[in-house]
């Protein structure tokens, strides 16, 4: 597997995070962080530039002086969008001492949740994963730390119902998703809001990977004809997926995609902003390169005489590599502030995750707050759209319907 430069990070100051750090004591022992990304496998066009969010955040942290002493030193891995990889790549990640692991990918997240649980590793799946995870109870060491796919999926119809005045009773909703783990995951949800909201629902389901879509696009186009589509796809797919229902003729103004359909990259491969234009998005952390966290880290590069990131102007993915690092940074900071001897492991790592809160990065993080029974960290997104070349925030941070997401998570005790 290619193995990036293990890289030594370290965590952020408080002038980043938003929340105060220990008081400094000696330098200690480094905290190792298992990151498994996708830099060459289907998925990269999401892993090239989310993963070196997670690397200029922690670098921006190198240059502040660590976290109470301490260096993290980060061991990124491409698990290539594939199983078996993942799992590997884990059993190096926990040799070489991580004390938490950075996952990618749904299925390889379902695949690795009993080994952190055995291991006490707690694991973060941003934005994917197991949906039902936000129940900390059940998933002790599985951590969504942002909006599941049953939140994103809440979310969405939440938005196309305020879209089509405020009732969704007699309208056609189309599901139009990548059919692996991951696309399957908020059918419990959608299943529940159309019984409930006594709307239509359509599925229509792309096989792996997800370039090939023009009959499923047809049928909706053409005869289903729904009020909305909902897109839940990733890797080249979003783009393909923007494409074809343009050429059919269907307005993207109905169109929103959930977040990995969602990014910079997906619009350009598309053809450009003006063939994206109408295109709504759900995102669950904020969008563009103008937060002052990104002012430092075009600080801290022409402080080394270097071109700040490219990647930061894929700001979606990049911001969500931003969020990932921030969340460990606190959960880093609480386990510590708890530890005498400064040594910490796995079970305190989690402790500190479940500890989080008042994390903000001046608005480009929602408002979270995780606990030990919640592991998600209250599900909130926002809503973009594709205006005028750039994307266009629609709504502030909102919850889509929490009490149909705490019925489900009931259940899954």
């Amino acid at each position: 597997m290619k193995n990036a430069s293990n890289r030594l990070l370290v965590a952020l100051t408080a002038a980043i995070t938003c929340a105060p750090l220990a008081a400094a004591h000696a330098a200690g022992k480094d905290i190792v962080i298992g990151v498994q990304c996708d830099r060459t496998g289907p998925t990269q066009l999401v892993g090239i530039n989310l993963c070196p969010g997670i690397e200029d955040y922690i670098a921006l942290v190198n240059s502040k002086g660590g976290v109470d002493g301490h260096k993290i030193q980060t061991i990124e891995l491409d698990n290539e969008y594939k199983v078996p990889p993942a799992i590997e790549e884990y059993e190096r990640q926990k040799a070489a001492g991580a004390v938490a692991i950075m996952l990618y990918g749904t299925p390889q997240t379902q695949a690795l949740t009993q080994k952190l649980r055995d291991d006490k590793i707690p694991g973060t799946s941003p934005g994917f994963g197991t949906a039902a995870a936000a129940n900390g109870t059940r998933y002790p060491y599985l951590f969504p730390i942002a909006a599941s796919y049953w939140s994103q999926a809440a979310g969405a119809v939440q938005f196309i119902k305020g879209k089509l005045g405020g009732s969704l009773q007699g309208k056609k909703i189309a599901y139009l998703f990548y059919d692996n783990p991951a696309g399957h995951e908020p059918l419990v949800i959608l299943d529940d809001l159309q019984k409930a909201e006594k709307f239509e629902l359509r599925t229509f389901a792309v096989p792996p990977p997800g370039v090939e879509m023009g009959a499923q696009v047809l049928d909706i186009a053409q005869r289903y004809r729904p009020d909305f589509v909902i897109a839940h796809l990733f890797g080249r797919s979003p783009s393909v997926a923007i494409k074809e229902l343009k050429r059919a003729g269907y307005p993207l103004s109905k169109v929103i995609g959930m977040v990995w359909a969602s990014a910079e990259p997906d619009i350009e491969a598309a053809g450009g902003w003006a063939a994206a234009e109408g295109y709504h998005t759900v995102q669950f952390a904020g969008v563009g390169d103008e937060y002052p966290v990104h002012k430092q880290i075009v600080a801290m590069y022409k402080a080394e005489g270097k071109e700040p990131p490219k990647e930061m102007k894929a700001s979606v993915y990049y911001n969500r590599g931003l969020l990932e690092a921030a969340v460990y940074v606190a959960a880093l900071d609480n386990a510590l502030k708890a530890k005498k001897d400064q040594t910490i492991t796995g079970a305190d790592v989690k402790t500190g995750l479940e500890s989080v809160k008042g994390l903000t990065l001046d608005g480009l993080v929602p408002p979270m707050e995780l606990s030990a029974s919640d592991h998600e960290g209250g599900g909130w997104v926002q809503i973009y759209q594709v205006k005028g070349g750039k994307f266009v925030k629609e709504t502030d941070w909102f919850r889509g319907y929490p009490e149909v997401i705490a019925k489900q998570l009931k259940a899954a005790e």
